[in-house]
């Protein structure tokens, strides 16, 4: 009786360890989508803040340009010309610098590139995992 007790119980285990088995590999199919997922979501909001960096940089330059033509024109003494170019420097500087503040939060959004939601909700499976086998075995 005692051999036949034993088969059952090791069959069990076999059967809770095939069980443990296949969910640990269903959860580690999911927690791979869902890192493909949110790195592509921090791909794209770098991406944003890349693209807006640029901007500014096209800002900045015509910034310049606009202080040349102001140099130019003050150096001419003509009033009108030189404040209206004054005006457009001073807009196109506060333009690239409203875009390099907003480009670099949206990279700082971006990093650390580790997909976080996926590494917290990994710890979550592993203590679940734990649990679970504890619960089946005991």
């Amino acid at each position: 009786m005692a051999h036949i007790e034993g088969d059952k119980r090791s069959e069990s285990t076999a059967e809770l360890v095939k069980d443990l088995s296949r969910e640990v590999s269903q959860l580690v199919r999911e927690e791979i989508a869902l890192a493909k997922a949110e790195m592509t979501q921090k791909g794209k909001t770098a991406g944003r803040g890349a693209g807006m960096l640029s901007g500014a940089a096209v800002l900045a330059l015509a910034a310049v340009g606009g202080s040349m033509a102001t140099l130019i024109l003050l150096l001419g003494l003509v009033m009108p010309a030189w404040l209206a170019a004054l005006i457009a420097t001073a807009v196109y500087g506060a333009a690239g610098a409203v875009l390099a503040l907003r480009g670099k939060e949206r990279i700082s959004d971006a990093v650390p590139p580790a997909p976080e939601q996926t590494i917290e909700s990994v710890k979550e499976d592993v203590q679940w995992a734990k649990s679970h086998a504890k619960s089946r075995n005991g």
